[in-house]
């Protein structure tokens, strides 16, 4: 079709068919007595009126069946069908019109109404699919025609119904126009599905050279993770971008449609599967229960707060400091659930407060997920750290201690193992204050502590900035080209954490099962090549992007771990294990309060890590002191006050 066809206005194109489709029904009469005849026919004075009524019974028949209504560049099985019914029921009635017309009867055979009716489908219906096949650009395009089509050719990795449902869709696609089919299933090989071959995982490298492939689109919505990781490895020496569709669980809730593609993600490359969760464990905490979420704007608390609404809670206190975080999660919230939410401002060092919310309420869990996290940031700001992990953690526990709280669960990390970092060490000392709680006899909430590592989209996660970086163009900057991380999804660690946290008696420390490391430098090559892009480097100096080694950021180390010692058992969970460690007593722990508040209250940094190392076992500092304060603070430690302020009243 030309540009000028399209322009045309709707009253003109609607005569211009009508025109068309009555030329077509005359000719398709001529074609018919021809065939029958064996010889070109020519109009006879006898019946040259029947031929002229044709198109007086087929437009009334094509119009009550919407022939013009159709959209020809979306046109599929269903306008095929009217089609069909639509030329019968004209050759049907044309034939009674001969057989009624007397005279007429001996001039015209029999056969000659059922070719008119074969012809006249083959004319019609043609007619338009050979428009719908020229306006939708449904013809496969080599490289010497590639330049001409704006399109970007593809194929399809998955034969099944997702692949069939995906190509159906890019057919309407003014951008994406798929070429071939790929499959691992032998019996679907050189089919042909929606006019497009399947062909063998191992003919790859012969498509690539016979089309201009732009991308990989994965139609394996029902693949396990372990045969997604597989494939997408496969795929990473093709340099072509390669896009996914959502899970079939995304899809069946409505979530997302299956023409929703979108990047490749680390969860893909995860050969970790996710298992079925324990859901008598989900409600014990939760189910016709007051929670409350500290932190409950941030990755893990918006995603715990997600799932406390699908687990039917009685009421939800989302309590954060951050104004616009909690707007955003209490209006997401609202969107999805009728259950009362109530979003508070507030700090958690501020026990007072935190305790008249929980006896207001009658507050039964908590999930305190409230934290700073982010590495070198609580490196250069140690006394906010130690304030907000520390004591934050302290008056929360003792707020919900005071409040009779059911059930306390902090959310921990994996670098409190033998930490090499502030942040680390503070979650750590944070555990132990928990532990030692809750050997208080006279204490009835159970304080549990749940400890996991990376999770995928949480802020300063590793991967959104890699995907920021290949965006604009590189460089992709890593840390050390030897370092490793674990990584799980946030769904998956606030669901575990939810069922970790059922199962603690009191003192409990739970680790998460994060699956297999990944090397941070095999994630960045990775997703290079899965963006369709080359990496820049001394043996390839034409690549795209190229990978820059930073060094290891202050307090960063190479291997993360989860247990402190080997004194570990199972739990009914699969996935989540109990430590078992080394608690503190509280005078101790007392002490140590004592002195971190008067260093706080003096941001003396040095004291702080010098207290953190004292109760913090396996604490080795990777770098020194860079508080930000720290240099002006040594200039004046002369004119500080001796005010101390203590953390020594009784729990009680």
């Amino acid at each position: 079709m030309t540009k000028q066809h399209y322009n045309l206005s709707p009253i003109v194109k609607y005569l211009l068919m009508l025109i068309f489709d009555a030329t077509l029904v005359i000719l398709s009469l001529f074609a018919a007595f021809s065939m029958r005849l064996g010889e070109w026919y020519w109009l006879s004075t006898d019946i040259i009126w029947l031929i002229s009524i044709a198109p007086f019974i087929a437009l009334p028949v094509f119009i009550h069946f919407g022939l013009y209504r159709m959209v020809t560049r979306y046109m599929g099985f269903h306008a095929i069908w009217s089609m069909i019914q639509a030329v019968s029921l004209y050759a049907l009635l044309w034939g009674s019109v001969v057989m009624l017309s007397g005279t007429a009867v001996s001039s015209v055979p029999r056969s000659v109404t059922i070719i008119n009716w074969i012809v006249a489908i083959l004319l019609v219906v043609g007619s338009r699919m050979l428009a719908h096949w020229w306006t939708s650009g449904s013809f496969l395009l080599h490289k010497k025609d590639y330049k001409k089509n704006k399109n970007s050719q593809i194929i399809i990795y998955g034969a099944g119904e997702a692949g069939m449902q995906l190509s159906g869709a890019l057919n309407y696609s003014s951008r994406l126009q798929p070429v071939a089919f790929i499959d691992d299933d032998k019996s679907k090989h050189k089919q042909q599905l929606n006019g497009l071959r399947v062909y063998a995982p191992e003919d790859l490298p012969f498509l690539l050279n016979k089309f201009f492939i732009d991308e990989i689109l994965l139609a394996i919505p029902s693949a396990s993770h372990k045969r997604k990781k597989e494939i997408i490895t496969q795929l990473e020496s093709c340099t072509v971008r390669v896009r996914t569709l959502p899970s079939v669980a995304e899809i069946a809730q409505g979530i997302v449609k299956v023409n929703h593609l979108r990047e490749i993600s680390i969860d893909d490359l995860l050969s970790r599967d996710s298992v079925a969760p324990d859901r008598k464990l989900l409600f014990a905490n939760i189910k016709n229960k007051t929670v409350m979420v500290t932190g409950a704007g941030g990755s893990i608390g918006s995603e715990l707060c997600r799932q406390i609404i699908q687990l039917q809670a009685k009421q939800i206190i989302l309590f954060e400091q951050n104004e616009h975080t909690l707007y955003q999660i209490e209006r997401e919230l609202l969107a999805k659930t009728t259950l009362k939410i109530i979003p508070i401002l507030g700090n958690v060092t501020h026990q007072e407060k935190i305790e008249q919310i929980c006896r207001h309420f009658n507050v039964q869990t908590i999930y305190h997920a409230a934290a700073y996290k982010h590495v070198p940031m609580v490196e250069k700001n140690t006394i906010e750290g130690v304030k907000n992990n520390i004591f934050g953690t302290l008056h929360c526990a003792r707020a919900a201690a005071k409040a009779q709280v059911e059930t306390f669960v902090l959310i921990s990390t994996d670098k409190a193992v033998r930490p090499s970092n502030t942040m680390g060490a503070t979650k750590r000392f944070a555990e132990m204050i928990l532990q030692s709680l809750a050997q208080q006899e006279d204490i009835v909430t159970r304080f549990t502590m749940v400890r996991f590592g990376n999770v995928l989209g949480s802020s300063g996660s590793v991967v959104p900035l890699f995907q920021e970086q290949i965006h604009h163009g590189g460089p992709v900057t890593v840390t050390d080209p030897e370092i490793i991380r674990y990584f799980m999804t946030i769904p998956e660690a606030a669901q575990l954490v939810i069922q970790a946290g059922a199962m603690g008696t009191g003192g409990d420390v739970f680790v998460l099962d994060m699956g297999e490391p990944v090397r941070i430098l095999d994630l960045a090559k990775r997703m290079i090549h899965l963006s369709g892009l080359s990496i820049k480097d001394k043996n390839n100096p034409n690549g795209d992007i190229e990978i820059l080694f930073t060094g290891l950021r202050p307090g960063e180390k190479l291997y993360e771990e989860l247990l402190i010692g080997n004194n570990v058992s199972t739990t009914q969970h699969k996935l989540i294990l109990r430590a078992e460690e080394e608690v503190l007593g509280w005078n101790k722990i007392n002490r140590l309060l004592v002195a971190m508040s008067q260093a706080s209250y003096h941001e003396d940094s040095i004291a702080i890590r010098q207290l953190l190392l004292e109760g913090v076992a396996g604490f080795k500092p990777q770098c020194e002191v860079i508080d930000i304060l720290q240099e002006h603070n040594n200039s004046t430690s002369n004119n500080r006050k001796t005010t101390v302020i203590s953390v020594s009243q009784s729990i009680h």
